[in-house]
């Protein structure tokens, strides 16, 4: 693989011929399987509900301090709500002593609880009401319509992920009936480029799911992807696309067969100015369910190789991942 990110049409695997769509397949895999990072134009998400959670989220941000506190959880640990600038170390889930990130942000997890299932302390810290911002006073509606639009395209990425681990496309499914995906808008305010030794905008990270569905900045980069040559690679600014990436669930589920790749984002350099412009992004983090068993895939096991993880319930291991970047 070059070292740039790929480029995957979704629609042309939908709507092409058996042979069209065993080749999309077969390449998507030798993405994953080497850099872990694609980008998937003709996803199927209307413009406007992209739009409409963008701005919503700009807004929100564009607040003072006192409004968006108003919508931050009273327990640290609270995966929902506002998290204010320097709340969270990302290079902490990888043991790296760095200082917090230079990012403010707004998440939510499932709309709804799964009705059934026992109510056990994890039940709670993903399925636990989100906290929802009282301005801009549209903010849950476009935000609950984008949490519906993205969770439909991860159902048909999740089809083509199973295609390309040459798997029945419903493969999935099952493991996605009472999902924990959470959706996160982050936002890198104008700051001074001078900073702590170390301290990024988001320190260097791999994701802790199944994948990631990125809404970049359509006109501000920062972006890095490690490649397996270990240089940064820049992601490209992209504006009507989504950048997918491969989380450690994933890589756990396909023994290792898929690669969960680190990446950080940095100040972007702009010439001529010491200060690092504003920069947004909405990440779908789609997960499965909090009590689905994650264990090696039948065909990502050689002949002969073992599995090299025991199985771990999703919940939990999310969970644990979550709490050691605070």
């Amino acid at each position: 693989m070059s070292e740039k990110l790929p480029i995957i049409d979704l629609s042309s695997f939908q709507n092409s011929t058996a042979d069209e769509r065993a080749k999309i397949a077969k390449n998507v895999d030798e993405i994953c399987r080497s850099i872990g990072f694609l980008i998937i134009e003709n996803h199927g998400v209307p413009q406007d509900i992209k739009s409409d959670a963008w701005h919503a989220a700009k807004s929100f941000f564009e607040q003072a301090s006192d409004v968006k506190n108003a919508a931050r959880s009273d327990d640290p640990g609270c995966p929902r709500g506002y998290l204010p600038i320097e709340g969270e170390t990302l290079g902490k889930t990888l043991g790296l002593d760095t200082p917090p990130d230079r990012k403010e942000t707004f998440s939510s997890g499932p709309l709804s609880a799964p009705v059934g299932h026992p109510q056990n302390k994890g039940f709670h810290f993903f399925y636990g009401p989100n906290i929802w911002p009282t301005t801009p006073k549209d903010f849950q509606d476009k935000w609950t319509a984008y949490y519906n639009a993205i969770e439909i395209f991860g159902a048909n990425l999740m089809e083509l992920l199973a295609a390309a681990l040459k798997l029945e496309e419903d493969y999935f499914v099952k493991y996605h009936t009472h999902h924990i995906s959470a959706l996160r808008s982050q936002n890198y305010p104008a700051l001074h480029a001078q900073s702590l030794p170390g301290q990024l905008r988001a320190g260097e990270h791999t994701d802790y799911g199944t994948v990631t569905i990125l809404n970049p900045d359509p006109k501000i980069g920062g972006l890095e992807v490690k490649s397996k040559s270990g240089n940064w690679v820049k992601a490209p600014i992209v504006e009507n696309a989504f950048i997918i990436n491969i989380g450690d669930m994933m890589a756990r589920w396909t023994n290792e067969r898929w690669v969960s790749t680190l990446h950080r984002v940095i100040d972007p350099v702009v010439l001529d100015s010491e200060i690092a412009p504003c920069r947004q992004s909405i990440a779908y983090f789609m997960n499965p369910n909090y009590d689905a068993e994650i264990k090696a895939i039948p065909t990502c096991i050689e002949n002969g190789e073992a599995a090299k993880y025991t199985p771990v319930l999703a919940g939990q291991y999310l969970r644990d991942k979550f709490n050691t970047s605070l």
